[in-house]
């Protein structure tokens, strides 16, 4: 029953073009066009499922139902059905056509941010040194090729040297999309092959991108004129410079812009699509291809430090579930494999796919061996930089959109994409499996791991409340530092709300930028970007329209914190009450009350077995690793083990106690533990405070469900008896 489905659809589907008038003269119909996009949409789906079961990438079922539909599979056995569903009137095909092209677009802004050019900077050596050399082999042997072929399958004879730079251009750039999938799906992106073999991947595109739309100018000209050449250059290199620097900056300010100001649905993403056409326009107004605008705002989208996580999620859905299926299922349309019937194509087809595929691996076995990899390493990113996907399918369809490629050279190019790709996956699984995990790397690949699943890392953006008059804001100071500490280590931005006019302007903000230079812990410097804000209001309705622009910690330094009878403070718990994430509260005493910005630290954090208490003490890792504090670390035991001893904890307990001090290892901070028992927690904390010397406690709480300014009775015990300052991360 299931196969008889597709057969039904497309019958239907040319029963509904054939009652539009296709085939009889009609004009384009946007019946037809809806019958179009709904074939191609659940033709890629189901073709796409199929692939992911065995292991191949689903874009590849999306090219798979093009080639079906089109004159390679339907037009061979069912041409008067073809006609039905795509008729070949150029009006009809505009139509299609447009949502294709700007799915190329959209294609290549996501493309742009999963570019990660921090892993690019890593490792830099071996990635620029495999990325040159695999991309200078394969391409040397394009343009060769094309220097060779015949002149009737030239578009234009009298470009030759165009043809030649576009065969050369896509043998030699390789599917970042496609390789990063691959090397993801096995759980080796965080390998040191892995991250060399996206990173090469990542600039190959680059490059790729560049020599395209120089190309697409040289295009243009209709003659090899230096000066155009040279122009075009220059204005993609300006272009570039400018976007990764100024670009840069005037990209954040949009998406938090939009992101704090308009209050429509999706604001943030319509703002990355205004500023994706912006870019494409500009570079198609320097002579250059859109498509290099678009990468460029991927790039930079991708880089801002807040809401990429969100940003993504929004825009990957429509664009997989609508235009990829679309563009990829039209590149297939567009490829007619009948012609390899011709035994002379045939061979011209066999011969491309042997030349992109040894010159790619040549070129990237060579480079890994410069860039200093193994010999194993070096096999297994030769056989993961071979796959074009994708990528290799939009380079071929602006070839043939701006006349650098003939119809029979598209199709050479498309099934060349599509055997190399499909045949990836399954060297690089062989290669990758023969790399063992070595001591060195085993030990980073754990850090990264616990990283990942620590609160702190997955920070994005944070807000600070402040509150106190000019003699009585010692806590705001505390808070701003603390914020400044945290958001160093990670380059996040942050917001301090200053409530009630009291203070001077921009003394928190201050704070904070002094502290995240001191948080970065590592010679690193950050920029963080601080915003302050100055609000009358009381704490509540302040903070109510505030939290809802996207922050993932508040931290509130009000004075004074507790209440006259016991408690939190109104003013903190109004708060508190309007925030629906982590919040943490911080009150400065002793020390910090003289000096809350620099004042020296010396931390203790209160730790028991749940994951309340494990995210504290990672707060006061970051701490202590961004100012050098001494930190110890109190565990609050159910059962026997006092001092230092964990002999006689509860296996659960040692378990969270170990996850604490491996965590601080990898930070590189070292810890002093103490063991107590847990039946009066708060009398041994203030004793362990007192009797080290600590001036920071700091505490994981719980929230009470229901009252989100209630954090229980021992951290407000804690907090009304202690003299010391105290940070409480409540979640």
């Amino acid at each position: 029953m299931r196969p008889i489905l597709p057969a039904l659809m497309l019958v239907a589907a040319g029963t509904a073009a054939q009652a539009a008038g296709i085939g009889s003269g009609g004009g384009p119909s946007e019946v037809v066009l809806l019958v179009q996009i709904v074939v191609l949409l659940a033709a890629g789906r189901l073709l796409g499922e199929a692939m992911l079961r065995v292991s191949q990438p689903a874009v590849m079922g999306q090219l798979l139902a093009g080639l079906l539909l089109g004159p390679s599979f339907l037009g061979a056995v069912w041409p008067e059905a073809q006609h039905w569903l795509f008729p070949p009137g150029r009006d009809q095909k505009a139509m299609l056509d447009g949502i294709a092209q700007l799915g190329v677009l959209l294609l290549l802004l996501m493309t742009g941010m999963e570019t990660d050019l921090a892993l690019v900077r890593k490792v830099r050596r071996a990635a620029l040194s495999v990325s040159v050399t695999g991309v200078a082999v394969p391409f040397a042997c394009g343009f060769l090729l094309g220097e060779m072929l015949p002149a009737a399958m030239l578009p234009r004879p009298e470009l030759r040297l165009v043809t030649s730079l576009f065969l050369g251009t896509a043998l030699a750039i390789s599917s970042v999309k496609i390789v990063a999938m691959v090397v993801r799906e096995m759980n080796f992106l965080r390998r040191n092959v892995g991250q060399v073999i996206v990173a090469s991947a990542i600039i190959d595109d680059t490059i790729g991108w560049v020599i395209i739309a120089v190309i697409f100018s040289l295009a243009q000209a209709g003659t090899v004129d230096p000066w155009e050449i040279g122009r075009s250059l220059a204005g993609t290199m300006v272009f570039l410079g400018l976007s990764l620097t100024i670009g840069r900056r005037l990209v954040f300010l949009l998406i938090r812009w939009a992101n704090d100001t308009l209050q429509s649905e999706a604001a943030v993403v319509t703002a990355i699509l205004v500023l994706m056409g912006a870019l494409a326009l500009v570079t198609q107004g320097l002579g250059v291809h859109t498509v290099l605008g678009a990468f460029v705002a991927g790039l930079l989208v991708g880089q801002s430090p807040i809401l990429t996580r969100r940003i993504d999620e929004q825009l990957r859905g429509v664009v997989t579930a609508l235009f990829a299926p679309i563009f990829f299922g039209l590149a297939g349309l567009s490829a007619d494999l009948t012609i390899l019937r011709d035994p002379r194509l045939l061979l011209l087809t066999l011969g491309l796919i042997a030349i992109a595929s040894l010159g790619k691996f040549a070129g990237a076995f060579a480079g890994g061996r410069l860039g200093g990899l193994r010999t194993a390493e070096s096999l297994a990113l030769a056989c993961g930089m071979n796959a074009r996907g994708s990528t290799e399918v939009i380079v071929a369809s602006i070839g043939l959109g701006m006349g650098a490629l003939s119809q029979d050279l598209f199709t050479m190019i498309v099934a060349m994409a599509l055997i190399t790709t499909l045949a990836m996956p399954p060297m690089l699984r062989w290669a990758l499996h023969r790399l063992p995990l070595k001591g060195e790397e085993k030990e980073r690949l754990e850090r990264e791991a616990a990283e990942e699943r620590g609160f702190v890392a997955n920070l994005e953006r944070l807000l600070v409340a402040a509150e106190g008059g000019p003699e009585e804001r010692a806590s705001a100071s505390f808070a701003s530092r603390i914020a400044g500490l945290v958001a160093g280590s990670r380059g996040m931005p942050v917001t301090v709300v200053r409530l009630g006019r009291g203070g001077d302007g921009g003394a928190l903000s201050g704070a904070v930028v002094e502290a995240a230079q001191e948080g970065a812990g590592d010679g690193e410097t950050r920029t963080v970007e601080v915003t302050e804000l100055t609000r009358d209001e009381p704490a509540a309705e302040a903070l109510s329209a505030e939290a809802r622009k996207g922050y993932d910690l508040l931290i509130v330094g009000i004075d004074p914190a507790v209440a006259p009878h016991a408690g939190l403070a109104e003013s903190v718990a109004g708060a508190a009450e309007r925030f629906d994430g982590p919040l943490a509260v911080a009150v400065a005493r002793g020390v910090h009350r003289a000096d809350p910005e620099r004042a020296a630290l010396s931390l203790l954090a209160v730790v028991d077995g749940t994951q309340a208490a494990r995210r504290g003490a990672e707060i006061a890792v970051t701490l202590a690793r961004g100012t050098g504090a001494p930190l110890t670390v109190l565990f609050l035991a159910e059962a026997a083990g006092t001092g230092r001893r964990l002999a006689g904890l509860r296996q659960g307990d040692a378990a969270a106690l170990r996850e604490v001090l491996d965590h601080a290892e990898q930070n590189g901070v070292r810890v002093r533990t103490e063991l107590r028992h847990a039946r009066a927690p708060e009398r041994e904390i203030l004793r362990q405070a007192k009797a080290g010397d600590h001036d920071l406690i700091v505490m994981g709480v719980t929230r009470r469900s229901g009252d989100g300014a209630a954090f229980g009775p021992l951290a407000e015990a804690v907090l009304e008896a202690s003299d010391r300052s105290a940070l409480l991360l409540a979640s």
